[in-house]
């Protein structure tokens, strides 16, 4: 099945939140760049580099629950070995949230070493939390603040404005609007992003997208796959991901008038069931093939 063409998603708004980033940078102490744990280098913006320059930053892998944990091992350990202070932890069920203030505090120990030198002991630290659209920036500063005044909703582009959050004694959380960026120079990228809800499902062709992802996880992860779905690995090692699409369609009975399969239903079942974990945990993104990650 031939790769999705030139998915690209970039509302007028987006613009305008990158300039508000760069604009109050000046306000804060580091940066918490949160990535999808199922696919740590597609899901980092590439033009959140150059504007939050040499501000202290720290990686937090979200949804870590939802990834396969030997690949978030394996993240974790080359964003270490570069030098890029990072953890692992899931909104939802709450791991590994207790660690991020600590983590912050170890990014920015020199800093908080000479406020203390000069007086300014318990000075109030500042963090900006960025990422791409859909990656779970509300969900983790909720949970963070234990409240629940951050928008949350399992699709992208709902936080429209930066809004602060003090999630303990002299710790602030700015939230900032998911973006992505104008171009994707890798359409594999764009195509990854849309698996994940990334992308607004409004403007793809999503039995195209499932034909995709289920080709990916045919090569990579075909047992659960063929667990979720009832299929033989040996019918599907060397069929085309929309033929696999029809063989579910088939098999849990998606039919319309005439007997026809209704693709479209499967494609969003198999979305779905990617993006919610109830097919399993599965990495997109596997650390061996990005040796060069740069955040």
């Amino acid at each position: 099945m031939e790769e999705i063409k030139s998915i690209q998603w970039f509302p007028g708004h987006m613009t305008k939140t990158k300039r508000k980033i760069e604009s109050q940078l000046k306000l804060i102490d580091a940066v918490a760049v949160l990535l999808d744990a199922r696919m740590p280098y597609s899901s980092c913006n590439p033009d959140l580099r150059s504007v939050i320059n040499n501000k202290p930053r720290l990686v937090v892998l979200n949804k870590c629950d939802m990834a396969d944990p030997t690949q978030t091992k394996r993240w974790l350990e080359l964003f270490r070995k570069k030098g890029i202070a990072a953890i692992a932890l899931d909104c939802k069920t709450g791991k590994g949230l207790n660690a991020f203030i600590p983590m912050v505090k170890n990014v920015l120990s020199d800093r908080i070493r000479a406020w203390n030198e000069k007086g300014m002991t318990g000075r109030t630290i500042k963090v900006m939390v960025v990422g791409i659209p859909n990656v779970g920036k509300s969900s983790f500063i909720n949970r963070m603040s234990k409240q629940n005044r951050a928008k949350v909703e399992d699709r992208p582009g709902v936080t429209r404005g930066n809004q602060w959050f003090t999630i303990g004694k002299g710790f602030d959380l700015l939230d900032t609007p998911g973006v992505l960026w104008p171009k994707f120079d890798d359409p594999g990228v764009g195509e990854r992003l849309a698996f994940i809800g990334s992308v607004k499902d409004d403007i793809l062709d999503t039995e195209q997208l499932s034909g995709r992802l289920l080709e990916y996880l045919r090569d990579n992860y075909a047992e659960p796959l063929c667990v979720r779905y009832k299929l033989d690995k040996d019918d599907i090692k060397d069929l085309q991901g929309y033929e696999i699409l029809e063989m579910i369609g088939r098999k849990r009975g998606m039919l319309i008038s005439g007997g026809e399969i209704n693709t479209e239903r499967a494609a969003a079942t198999v979305l779905d069931e990617f993006r919610s974990a109830t097919l399993g945990k599965l990495t997109i993104d596997k650390a061996e093939d990005y040796p060069d990650v740069r955040i």
